[in-house]
């Protein structure tokens, strides 16, 4: 019996190009040295965030304030030279009910502000989009649920994108021929993941092996992904531009060389990028012909 078969198409998906997104994105969401404050926030969630911790941020500094007074009135008003014979007493109700009152008005005050944002982080909302990312050691995987596609997403400088944790000229190559530059070393990947502005954005989370932690900063995400559990955050970018995250979960040796790239793009580039994503990545079937024995 001879048996033949016949593959075609193998070479066109062996020399397929990654599929790309939009071109000349500005990097939006990336740390930058020495800074103190947020990235750019660019979701409604980031914006809540922010707001919130501004907004605590006043309360804890007049508090800080008001102690800091009080203690410098008591020092100055109470000490031996100025107060020699000191009152003798145990209670004073008025200033009891005071530091009782004025506290809890407080925590009450800041619940009532934060616990709504913390609802708009845990509400998931109807999706337009699901993405699965799952946490490897050490990069990451995703799959695009309603389109049954995926792929991996490593630092370009690993050693499976062909570098060596090391930034020389071989890695800085890599990073300008997929349109970065040096300074984005240890944030950029080699494939990102490309969702559209201005739609909403389920991720589900979970990990492979040990504890990741899938995180953008300026998106104001952050979600544990825990083997054997799926978990879920959302978002809804309201910026195009490239942004930058990092597994933030202590998840083994090379846990500094796990970072996460999101590109959002217009929906029309989204459109284009996912035409090309789909054939690249889930494949088409092969051609194969099976001669029957005479």
């Amino acid at each position: 019996m001879k048996t033949a078969f016949t593959i075609s198409g193998l070479l066109g998906g062996l020399t397929a190009l990654p599929a790309m997104a939009q071109d000349k994105l500005e990097i939006v969401g990336r740390p930058v040295p020495g800074g103190t404050s947020f990235q750019t926030a660019a979701t409604s969630l980031a914006h809540e965030q922010q707001w919130l911790d501004h907004m605590i941020l006043i309360i804890i500094t007049a508090i800080c304030v008001f102690v800091t007074l009080l203690l410098i009135y008591a020092i100055v008003r109470f000490n031996r030279r100025a107060n020699p014979t000191p009152a003798q007493f145990t209670h004073n109700t008025p200033l009891e009910v005071a530091w009782t009152i004025v506290p809890v008005f407080i925590l009450v005050l800041i619940g009532a502000f934060s616990l709504p944002v913390l609802f708009d982080q845990q509400e998931i909302p109807e999706a337009d989009i699901t993405v699965k990312a799952t946490g490897n050691q050490w990069y990451w995987s995703y799959q695009y649920v309603d389109h049954d596609f995926g792929f991996d997403s490593y630092m370009i400088g690993q050693p499976a994108t062909g570098g060596n944790y090391v930034l020389d000229e071989n890695v800085e190559k890599m990073l300008t021929d997929a349109g970065y530059s040096r300074d984005e070393y240890l944030l950029a990947t080699d494939t990102a993941l490309v969702l559209p502005v201005g739609k909403t954005v389920v991720v589900q989370v979970t990990g492979s092996d040990v504890i990741h932690s899938w995180t953008i900063p300026a998106f104001g995400v952050k979600q544990d992904g825990v083997p054997g559990r799926l978990a879920e955050l959302w978002f809804k970018a309201d910026k195009e531009g490239i942004y930058f995250g990092q597994c933030s979960e202590l998840c083994g040796k090379d846990h500094a060389y796990m970072p996460i790239t999101v590109k959002i793009v217009s929906e029309a580039a989204y459109e284009e990028w996912l035409k090309g994503a789909i054939d690249q990545y889930a494949g088409k079937p092969l051609d194969v012909k099976v001669a029957q024995a005479d």
